[in-house]
């Protein structure tokens, strides 16, 4: 199976497409502190995970990822799964690895996975629909930032 659970020598390779995936969106400024990474991955007290996908034929070559994070929804009583970021690197994409990586979120949880998707991005949208996935009417997410200073 090309996904497999990052690896704490894989957090250069993680930032790297992270901001590859910045660039994509054209965020051009996007620089990633690598100790902070690695600290928040697989410190004492991780606060997010890493699927890495690998392309068929290509061991030790990473292609894409999912970034995730574990969350709980009350009404259902039951623990979710929320992406934060998943990208499949332009040359790797149509052999089936972000569907490998979603489909191995989904073995993961009893409950749901989701995430969000910037606004006019139809390639991704017609992606999670042939998935099965839709759009949750009726929700507007908000963000909260820390103060400056």
């Amino acid at each position: 199976m090309p996904v497999r659970d990052a690896e704490v020598g894989d957090v250069e390779e993680i930032c790297a497409l992270i901001e590859e995936h910045a660039r994509y969106e054209g965020n051009d400024e996007l620089v990633l502190d690598r100790g902070e990474m690695k600290r928040h991955l697989f410190g004492p007290d991780p606060k997010a995970w890493v699927l890495i996908a690998e392309p068929p034929g290509e061991p030790g070559e990473v292609a894409g990822f999912a970034f995730c994070c574990w969350n709980f929804s009350t009404w259902e009583a039951k623990p979710g799964i929320w992406l934060d970021d998943i990208f499949v690197r332009p040359r790797y994409r149509r052999h089936g690895l972000g569907r490998e990586l979603l489909d191995e979120l989904r073995r993961r949880t009893p409950g749901r996975v989701e995430w969000d998707m910037q606004v006019g991005n139809e390639k991704a949208a017609a992606f999670y629909a042939d998935l099965g996935a839709e759009q949750v009417p009726g929700w507007v997410r908000y963000r909260w930032r820390p103060h400056a200073g």
